[in-house]
């Protein structure tokens, strides 16, 4: 009887399903409910009008198009193609010269030629290397949504990007004319061009999104939280449309000084492929990546309306802080289990629904650790049963950009039924005593994906996508 039971409140609207799991929790004891007769839908809508909770009925998202660069690829299919098959994006930089540094490797992408790439020439000059990037993302997202819209409609697109900090490499380049030359050399376009909102600016004007327009900054949480707020800008009416995801470009001085004082990263120069080892007890730091993620996020009766391919369904997300170290996570990982229980309960789901965790997983000694005991407290013994993998492991660290990337990668595990490996994990950090996926991927039924963001300065994201079903 549980089982059928179950089975009905899982073929109800989200939010009707969250309503009601919430009084059944409240109002019954499991003897109680293993012994209540099947109710259809209608039955369960009067059930909770009748206690005097009537659900708000939300508009469902869906994602429609996927645009990526990355270290392993020029497009989103690449991306997962290479994730799948294991391979590693890291190696020695190129972007300038870091003989000087300790750390001599990234993961960059490779061969970008933004005019190739369909920027103009012009416009090219005037941005910096994150806007390039998105622009590129954009249109590919678009192609893949098959979407296009006139300009009355343009009114209910929006734009929501993610971002550490935006156009450094500008900022590094103002620095550095300005200690060299003086501040007669300024060009009035540098200043914008670094702002961190301008890759979402780029955008909007290239293609004509005239809706909500924003940008997150929440350092390594900034693309989760990103997709997170522009679904609900669509939840509350705003938009029908929205491209979301992150960016960030950072590849240069300043931020491998930076990291190198914080003994944060990896000197592993004479392998640079495995260099980046979430969970292994080998792990010695991240490794410094760059990229960039978009999704076309839909209103549901939006993306039916016009015959669009609907990948997946985002189910919930959250945001929280630890309130606790600049750098460091909170040591039990209470932030990150706020972040992740509050994601399930926005979706309406329990612990036990999810198949498999994107997890953080920046091969850290104290990050990965720190996880672990997270996902421990929310999922308790469901934990050993679950299947986690870290992009980061092929990708390194692309901070802003790493949220929306790795949620593009649950998106196609739950469409395939596929899970990419955490490479490079050869020996277990008795800490991390879960099942991260390691080495090769794995074909297992993905109903829902979880996919985490912790980010410096405490902040915790989460998304859940799950199966889109009618």
């Amino acid at each position: 009887m549980t089982s059928m039971l179950r089975q009905q409140v899982n073929r109800l609207p989200t939010p009707v399903r969250a309503a009601l799991l919430r009084l059944l929790a409240d109002d019954l004891t499991s003897d109680q409910l293993h012994d209540q007769p099947p109710m259809d839908d209608k039955t369960l809508q009067d059930a909770l009008v009748s206690l005097g909770e009537q659900p708000e009925v939300r508009p469902r998202v869906v994602v429609t198009g996927l645009g990526a660069l990355t270290p392993l690829g020029h497009s989103a299919p690449a991306s997962w193609e290479a994730m799948v098959a294991g391979r590693s994006g890291v190696g020695r930089v190129t972007q300038f010269d870091a003989s000087a540094y300790p750390c001599q490797i990234a993961a960059e992408i490779k061969d970008f030629d933004p005019i190739a790439a369909g920027v103009p020439a012009k416009d090219a000059r005037r941005m910096a290397r994150c806007s390039q990037i998105t622009l590129a993302a954009g249109a590919e997202a678009l192609r893949d949504a098959n979407i296009q819209w006139d300009d009355e409609q343009a009114a209910r697109v929006g734009v929501c990007m993610g971002t550490g900090l935006g156009g450094f490499d500008i900022a590094e380049n103002l620095i550095r004319q300005l200690i060299t030359h003086g501040p007669g050399r300024m060009k009035p376009h540098m200043v914008t061009a670094a702002l961190p909102n301008m890759p979402a600016f780029h955008l909007s004007q290239t293609f004509n999104c005239k809706g909500p327009l924003a940008t997150v900054v929440t350092a390594c949480a900034a693309g989760t939280q990103a997709i997170g707020e522009a679904m609900e800008m669509i939840r509350r009416g705003a938009a029908d449309v929205m491209l979301a995801g992150g960016v960030e470009a950072l590849i240069g001085h300043i931020f491998f000084s930076g990291f190198t004082a914080m003994r944060a990263i990896s000197l592993r120069n004479d392998e640079p492929e495995r260099a980046s080892r979430p969970f292994d007890i080998q792990r010695d730091g991240f490794v410094i990546g760059e990229g960039v993620g978009i999704m076309v996020l839909e209103r549901l009766e939006h993306a039916l309306e016009r015959g669009a391919r609907i990948y997946a369904e985002v189910l919930g997300q959250s945001a929280s802080a630890d309130a606790y170290h600049v750098a460091a996570p909170q040591p039990e990982g209470a932030g990150a289990a706020r972040a992740m229980a509050a994601a399930l309960a926005d979706a309406g789901l329990s612990p036990r629904d999810v198949d498999y965790i994107n997890a953080h997983g920046t091969s850290t000694p104290i990050g990965d650790p720190t996880e672990t005991r997270a996902i421990k407290q929310v999922f308790g013994e469901h934990a050993y049963d679950l299947a986690i993998s870290s992009t980061k492991s092929m990708i390194g660290h692309t901070f802003g950009a790493a949220g929306a990337i790795e949620f593009m990668a649950c998106v196609y595990s739950v469409v395939n039924n596929l899970i990419h490996p955490t490479i490079n994990l050869e020996r277990p950090d008795p800490l991390c005593d879960l099942d991260y996926v390691p080495n090769v991927a794995r074909l297992r039924p993905v109903r829902v994906a979880m996919s985490n963001s912790f980010g410096l300065g405490g902040q915790n994201a989460c998304l859940v996508v799950g199966k889109y079903a009618a």
